[in-house]
C-alpha cells in the first residue's frame, strides 16, 4: 500500500492509525540468514568460505555456485586455495547442469530456465551444448498456459457475450454464529474465463481463506455462471499470488466465452473502459468509466490503474475491458482508506504471472535485499537513466554480490533498466533461487557487471531491514532519512546525513544536518507497519523543538 504518515506534535503518536502494535526492542540480534562478508585477502577467511559453500552444495547448489564464482573472482591467483576453489566450482556447475537436465526431462521448464540463466550469468562454457536454449524454454513455458496460448475470439462480439464469460466467485464459509444467532458466512467476488476448458482469473483476496494456513475455519470454493446464477459449480485453486492479488482457478465446464488478454500499453489516461462483475452479488453488472491514472503505488510489486468506473465489493476479480472487448486489467475493490476510489491490476502483471500461477501453488517473489528509486537526468532532454540504489541491507544478497548504495542499476541480464517499474517487471518474470548479471554504474561513473543471487522476498522487507541493521541506517528505506550518531553517551542522538527526495522525511520537512533523537520504534502485530517517534530541531522550522510520528508500511515497490 502507499506510504501512510501520521504526524503529531505530541508523544501520544503510536496507534493513531488504529493498528495494534507490539513493542520491538531496538537492540536486535543478527539474523540467522545473513551472509557474512568475506575478507578475500585472508587465507583463513577464504578457507572458511569454502567450507560454508560445501555445506550449501547439496541443498542450495545455485547459491553455492554464486558464492564460489565470487570467491573465484576475488581470490588472488597465488592463493593456496585456488585449486580447491576450482574443484568446488566445477562440482557446482556439474550439479546445476544435472538439475537442468532433470527438469527438462520432467518438462519443468520454469525451473530449467532459472538453471539455464544462472549458468549463463556465471559464464558456463558449454551453454550451447544444452538441449534447450533460453528462447526455446521461454516458448515451452508459455505453450500450454491458459490465456497465453488460446485462439482469440472475434473482436466483434456483443456485450452480452462478454458478460457470459464472467463468473461469480463464492467462498462458502459455513454458518457464523453471533449473539446466539446463526447465519450464512461467505465471500463474494468475480472472475472471468481465459480458456475454453475452464481456467478462471480472480483476485487472491477473494479466495484467501481457502489458502491461508492460519485460517482454521470451513471454506469451500464455488463459481456461478452468468447464464445460470442458481447453480454452484465446484472450483479448485491452481495458483495464487498475494503480493499482486491474483489467483488462477479451474472448474470443469466448457466456458461460454473466453476473454482475450490485451496490452495495457495501448491505454492512456482518459481512455474509456468497462468493468464486468458481481457487485454485492448482483451478477452480470456492467459499468463504464475512464482510466484516471496509470501509476498508483498501491502494491508492493508495481503500479496499478486508478479508474472511475463504478465498482463495489463483489467486483473484485472481474475484468476491466477496452472498447474492443480485450481485458486490460483485473478489478480489485474495497481498498481500506481509499473509499470512493477504484483500482485495477494491469494485464501485463497477469501475463508475467500466468506461467508461474499455472505451475501451481503459492507464487513467491524474488529479491536481492536492497532499496532504491528511479534516477533521473535533469536538464535538456530529461530522462530516466536507471535505478539508484539508496540502501543495501547488511548480510543481504546485493551486498554480498558487490552492490553498494550510490550504484545505479542499468541492466539485468543485458536487458536495459531505466526505472523501478522496469526493474519490478523484470523481477515479476523470475522466481527465487536464480543468479543474475546486474549491470551498474558506480558512484564514480565506472560501468561494471556484478553477479547477484535472488532469494525469496519476505512478507515485510522493511521488517527484515530493521532486524539486520542499526536504526540510523534502517531509517533510510523506512522513512528516507540517513542518520549518523552525534553522541558517544546517548545512542539515540543523531544528525541527518542525507534525505531521499520524495520520502516521508522529505515531505515532513527534514533537512541535512538537522539534529534528531529517535525516541521509540514499534512494529505492528502483523509486521505490516512500523511506528517511529522522533524528537527533532528542524532547520526549516527555525530549530524549534518538535516531536513527530511516522507510521509507515514495511513493504513498498522500492524494495528489490
Amino acid at each position: 500500500m502507499k506510504r501512510i504518515i501520521c504526524i503529531a506534535l505530541s508523544f501520544f503518536l503510536l496507534g493513531l492509525c488504529g493498528i495494534a502494535s507490539a513493542k520491538v526492542k531496538e537492540k536486535k540480534k543478527k539474523a540467522a540468514d545473513a551472509i557474512a562478508p568475506v575478507n578475500y585477502t585472508s587465507e583463513d577467511a577464504v578457507t572458511y568460505e569454502i567450507q560454508t559453500i560445501k555445506k550449501l552444495v547439496e541443498k542450495e547448489p545455485l547459491q553455492a555456485l554464486w558464492r564460489v564464482k565470487i570467491l573465484q573472482t576475488e581470490t588472488k591467483s597465488n592463493s593456496p586455495s585456488v585449486s580447491a576453489i576450482q574443484t568446488l566450482y566445477s562440482d557446482c556447475e556439474k550439479r546445476i547442469v544435472s538439475r537442468y537436465k532433470k527438469d527438462v526431462s520432467k518438462k519443468n521448464y520454469i525451473s530449467a530456465l532459472r538453471y539455464f540463466e544462472s549458468l549463463e550469468a556465471v559464464g558456463y562454457k558449454e551453454l550451447s551444448s544444452l538441449a534447450l536454449q533460453k528462447n526455446q524454454l521461454d516458448d515451452l513455458i508459455k505453450k500450454n498456459v491458459p490465456g497465453l496460448s488460446i485462439t482469440k475470439e472475434s473482436l466483434n462480439t456483443k456485450v452480452a457475450d462478454l458478460i457470459k464469460g464472467t463468473v461469480t466467485v463464492y467462498v462458502d464459509k459455513g454458518i457464523k454464529v453471533e449473539h446466539g444467532v446463526g447465519f450464512n458466512d461467505g465471500v463474494l467476488g468475480s472472475g472471468f474465463f481465459i480458456s475454453k476448458n475452464g481456467y478462471i482469473i480472480t483476485n487472491h483476496h477473494v479466495i484467501s481463506d481457502c489458502v491461508d494456513p492460519e485460517y482454521e475455519g470451513f471454506a469451500r470454493l464455488y463459481i456461478r455462471l452468468a447464464e445460470d446464477p442458481e447453480t454452484r459449480i465446484p472450483a479448485k485453486i491452481i495458483g495464487y499470488d498475494k503480493s499482486v492479488d491474483l489467483a488462477l482457478l479451474k472448474t470443469e465446464v466448457d466456458a461460454p466465452y473466453v476473454f482475450n488478454l490485451g496490452s495495457s500499453s495501448d491505454l492512456d489516461v482518459g481512455d474509456k473502459v468497462y468493468a464486468i462483475g458481481s457487485p454485492l452479488g448482483l451478477d452480470r453488472t456492467l459499468t463504464s468509466g475512464i482510466i484516471s491514472s496509470k501509476d498508483r503505488d498501491l502494491f508492493s510489486t508495481g503500479k496499478v490503474f486508478q479508474i472511475d468506473a463504478a465498482v463495489n465489493s463483489g467486483n473484485s476479480g472481474g475484468p476491466l475491458i477496452d472498447e474492443q472487448g480485450n481485458v486490460q486489467a483485473v478489478v480489485f475493490a474495497g481498498v481500506p482508506l481509499y473509499q470512493g476510489l477504484n483500482f485495477a491490476i494491469p494485464v501485463e502483471y497477469l501475463r508475467y504471472e500466468l506461467p508461474i500461477l499455472f505451475a501451481g501453488g503459492e507464487r513467491v517473489h524474488p529479491w536481492m535485499a536492497s532499496y532504491g528509486k528511479t534516477k533521473k537526468l535533469y536538464g535538456m532532454g530529461a530522462s530516466n537513466i536507471g535505478v539508484n540504489i539508496c540502501y543495501v541491507m547488511p548480510g543481504g544478497y546485493a551486498g554480498f554480490g558487490g552492490l553498494n548504495a550510490g550504484d545505479t542499476i542499468t541492466s539485468i541480464n543485458g536487458e536495459r533498466i531505466t526505472t523501478t517499474d522496469e526493474l519490478t517487471n523484470n523481477f515479476l518474470k523470475r522466481i527465487p533461487d536464480t543468479i543474475l548479471q546486474v549491470g551498474i554504474t558506480n558512484a564514480a561513473g565506472v560501468k561494471m557487471t556484478k553477479l547477484v543471487y535472488l532469494g525469496k522476498r519476505p512478507k515485510s522487507p522493511g521488517y527484515e531491514v530493521y532486524n539486520h541493521d542499526v536504526i540510523g541506517q534502517a531509517l533510510i528505506p523506512l522513512i528516507g532519512m540517513d542518520l549518523v550518531p552525534s553522541s558517544t553517551t546517548n545512542k539515540k542522538l543523531y544528525n541527518i546525513r542525507s534525505i531521499i527526495k520524495g520520502s516521508a522525511a522529505d515531505e515532513a520537512g527534514f533537512s541535512e544536518n538537522d539534529p534528531v533523537q529517535v525516541l521509540r520504534t514499534e512494529i505492528s502485530a502483523d509486521k505490516d507497519y512500523m511506528s517511529i517517534q522522533i524528537y527533532a530541531k528542524k532547520r526549516k522550522n527555525g530549530f524549534l523543538d518538535i516531536a513527530l510520528g511516522f507510521q509507515v508500511p514495511l513493504d513498498s515497490p522500492y524494495y528489490f
